[in-house]
């Protein structure tokens, strides 16, 4: 007896249609956007952060004002129409001065960042791959840099080097790599002996090609994380030292000195303070709320 076809019932999904139901895949880097986006305070931050590097270019061509002209017959004026901001005790303009404040500052913070990352990255990735002696060396060299007290050698660079943007980004720099080299060598020593890369190196590759291709791209996400989160600590840094006296040289401007000059005239003119400082914080949470994304973005444990 010959059983119709109509019996019979197909269970689960088709061959062919099986590409057309399944999920389409995704790549380490496509699904950290994805997860990045869904993070609505770091896109805040993001969004914040745009802002403030759009008013920093733009901002110092918004008013007629110069930030370096004095005008001994607008001391200490409230905000208004004319001087959004305010003026200062040489009656120069606080608009101007915080976008101008806002300049030095990024690029200050950016540019330790990028220093940090570069020499942090190469001392941290050459002493985990080799190892052994060579890892120990370089490591008490560290360990011994980490140890200077970091304002009396401040002060030191300073008093030989001068006063002024190239010294402070040195002085940030001279010891702010090592925290970037520590991270970098723990994910190399992890990663040195993955199979990945005992294959690259069996089929003859060199050092740099191996370093290049296969070691430092698998560490991005932390070297990306202890980037974002380096940028504040330098802007931080660079408001500290201007705050007591150890940073930029007059007519320069930056958010350090606007506040160090403002909190004397706190009590009688508060905005001389206000803005920079209030900067300064925005500026700050930006990058932190991104840095934290990032990590939750990056965090393979979280992935779906």
């Amino acid at each position: 007896m010959q059983i119709p076809k109509e019996k019979f019932q197909i269970v689960g999904s088709r061959a062919s249609e099986a590409e057309q139901i399944s999920k389409p895949s995704l790549s380490f880097w496509k699904d950290v956007v994805i997860r990045f986006r869904k993070n609505k305070l770091a896109m805040f931050g993001i969004v914040l952060l745009i802002l403030l590097i759009f008013m920093a270019i733009f901002g110092p061509y918004m008013t007629e004002h110069d930030y370096r002209t004095n005008n001994l017959m607008n001391t200490n004026k409230a905000p208004s129409s004319e001087h959004w901001f305010g003026t200062d005790d040489l009656g120069r303009d606080v608009f101007a001065r915080t976008w101008e404040g806002a300049r030095i500052s990024l690029f200050i913070g950016v540019a330790a960042a990028l220093v940090d990352f570069f020499i942090g990255v190469f001392y941290g990735g050459l002493a985990g791959y080799k190892g052994g002696r060579t890892d120990d060396l370089m490591m008490r060299i560290a360990d011994i840099l980490w140890g200077v007290p970091y304002l009396l050698l401040v002060i030191l660079l300073m008093v030989v080097l001068g006063q002024g943007v190239g010294t402070m980004i040195l002085a940030m720099t001279i010891t702010g790599w090592i925290n970037m080299s520590r991270i970098v060598r723990g994910q190399v020593l992890s990663l040195k002996n993955q199979e990945f890369v005992l294959a690259s190196r069996t089929l003859g590759a060199d050092l740099p090609r191996i370093m290049s291709k296969h070691l430092i791209p698998n560490t991005m996400g932390p070297i990306l994380v202890t980037m974002t989160l380096s940028i504040p600590s330098a802007i931080f840094t660079e408001s500290f030292l201007s705050y007591l006296g150890l940073g930029l040289t007059p007519p320069l401007a930056s958010w350090g000195t606007m506040a160090s000059d403002g909190l004397p005239a706190l009590k009688y003119y508060p905005w001389r303070l206000f803005f920079p400082a209030t900067f300064i914080c925005l500026t700050i949470f930006a990058f932190n709320v991104i840095g934290d994304g990032l990590r939750d973005a990056l965090d393979p444990r979280l992935r779906k």
